[in-house]
């Protein structure tokens, strides 16, 4: 799903499981769809585990830390598998290159 937050101009995509928890989230910023997060719960995890979680925050960002059904005040936008893993790979991409 997606949602648009008009006061910071910013879209977010989301992947959630069954039970509502976002399991990898992008942020796209500004009238160009900058990405500034493309965070997957999993490596979080994995850069947590590893004592590198301030490199993989600084870098991707971070996932919603509440289930969506605890959400107030968003309006989704129902999308894709395909096109949330189009947004996905290009938000990736984009964040990769620039922190080579």
């Amino acid at each position: 799903m997606r949602c648009y937050w008009d006061e910071e101009d910013t879209w977010f995509y989301f992947e959630v499981d069954a039970e509502g928890w976002v399991i990898r989230q992008i942020e796209l910023e500004g009238p160009d769809l900058t990405p500034i997060a493309a965070a997957s719960l999993e490596e979080w995890q994995q850069a947590h585990d590893a004592g590198r979680l301030n490199e993989y925050d600084s870098r991707f960002g971070i996932t919603a830390e509440l289930p969506v059904s605890e959400w107030e005040g968003h309006d989704p936008q129902q999308l894709t598998a395909e096109r949330f893993e189009e947004v996905w790979k290009t938000a990736r991409g984009q964040i990769a290159a620039r922190s080579s």
